[in-house]
């Protein structure tokens, strides 16, 4: 009996905020216009996203009053109260699924702002620009006439990518005393090498994931055969300065190393949905000795390799304390070609612990030179994330890519220059020496046992 009256009530109740929520958004578009984020049907589409699908529960008269209030999306996600759930508009989305996917049709290099102007960090092995002869240092004056000057590397590589087989024309300076150069490249589809590896010595190998996109599984496979073929003896896995990416790309990496027990949990708003992701038993390298370097810009799903491979004692954890990032993002593509990022799952590692702001500690917690100011940086960086999250109030208009993905890159960006200028000083790298001396260890350890 009592269920007969309360359900007419709930749906009333319902029916007079949904009436109320439209109402206020229908008078606050009368008053923004309708173009951009300010659209009422992008409003109510991101409100039922967040509703349905976001991790914690959220007022819908919170997300009225912050639309109203701003007049956008962004300041919409203001009610949301997470540094990770972010609105993209549609040039952002499309960076975004370039980067997840690991190609795109362009001319190949990696670049960043030196001295504010854009300046060539690498060409990539293979790629238009590197076969012409673009180098690194160069300075991007002109793109197809355009000048460069006050335009950001994302603005830049906009307009050096596009359809393959279309060209494009660069102009660059080269040199202390600037010579001016153009170079007519034709575009080709760009394949982002997030695996690169190489044998170091006594048989061990080494690989490096930069990120976990669409092709790490493929390339992590196509350079443990090579590196088994040049006689790998034990591996080091570098994961320092990836950023996550791909859970399931995380996900086929951990289950080429172990055949057994579960690799994470996740689960939903409340602990719904709950799912156990399990090791099958068909990795190839079960039994090879591996070490893992990993560091304050390690995160996501950078963390779900590390915590699989430490619950589950397959490897040893070199270097210093994790990002902490145990937090799983789903991409939602809007009507216009826009997108929303939200947080719909918590992860937890192969033994069900949760690094959610507390990172992973290594077996062996070793700094390199200049880690120390990195970590406390990003600390620091973190902490101002996390109270504009639990303060909106207090939270500024932040940029569509989050400001640690941008630091995470700034930090690549230099250590590869860094690798490419002869110093007076070489930078010696103590955690890839420990994970060599610990590696090598293992392997006499192996081989004791074989005797």
């Amino acid at each position: 009996m009592p269920s007969h009256r309360k359900v007419p009530v709930v749906i009333i109740v319902l029916a007079a905020v949904i009436i109320l929520a439209a109402s206020v958004l229908i008078t606050a578009q009368q008053r923004v216009g309708a173009e951009g984020d300010s659209s009422l049907r992008k409003a109510l589409e991101v409100m039922a996203l967040i509703k349905l699908h976001y991790v914690e529960p959220v007022s819908v008269l919170d997300l009225v009053q912050n639309y109203v209030a701003t007049g956008t999306i962004q300041g919409m996600m203001r009610a949301v109260k997470d540094p990770y759930s972010r609105y993209l508009t549609a040039d952002s989305f499309n960076e975004m699924q370039i980067d997840t996917s690991g190609e795109f049709g362009g001319i190949g290099i990696y670049m960043g702002m030196r001295n504010d102007r854009i300046t060539v960090i690498s060409p990539i092995d293979g790629t238009p620009a590197a076969r012409a002869g673009i180098k690194a240092g160069d300075i991007i004056v002109r793109i197809d006439g355009k000048s460069t000057e006050g335009m950001t590397p994302d603005e830049a590589a906009n307009l050096m990518r596009g359809p393959e087989g279309t060209e494009v024309v660069i102009g660059i300076e080269r040199g202390s005393e600037p010579e001016y150069l153009e170079f007519n490249l034709v575009r080709e589809t760009i394949h982002v090498p997030s695996v690169e590896g190489k044998m170091l010595e006594d048989g061990i190998g080494y690989i490096r994931i930069a990120s976990f996109t669409g092709t790490t599984v493929s390339g992590l496979y196509e350079k443990l055969h090579e590196l088994e073929k040049q006689g790998m003896k034990g591996l080091i896995l570098d994961l320092r300065f990836n950023p996550g990416g791909l859970l399931t790309a995380a996900i086929d990496v951990v289950d080429e190393f172990v055949t057994g027990g579960p690799i994470l949990h996740v689960a939903g708003r409340g602990g719904q949905g709950k799912r156990t992701f399990y090791a099958t038993s068909e990795a190839e390298y079960p039994d090879l000795p591996l070490v893992v370097l990993v560091n304050k810009g390690s995160a996501s799903a950078s963390e779900i390799v590390a915590g699989a491979f430490k619950d589950l004692n397959r490897a040893t954890l070199i270097g210093t304390q994790t990002f902490g990032k145990g937090a799983v993002q789903t991409i939602f593509p809007l009507y216009d070609e826009s997108g929303l990022v939200l947080t719909t799952q918590k992860w937890y590692t192969s033994g069900g612990h949760s690094i959610h702001l507390q990172g992973i500690e290594p077996n062996i917690v070793l700094y390199n030179p200049g880690d120390e100011e990195m970590e406390e940086h990003l600390k620091q960086m973190q902490k101002e994330q996390q109270e504009e999250a639990e303060h909106p109030e207090r939270q500024r208009e932040r940029q569509e890519e989050s400001e640690y993905q941008e630091e995470i890159e700034d930090a690549k960006e230099e250590r590869v220059e860094e690798e490419r200028v002869e110093e007076e000083e070489p930078f010696q790298d103590l955690q890839l020496e420990k994970a060599i001396e610990v590696l090598q260890a293992k392997l006499q350890t192996e081989q004791d046992k074989a005797a």
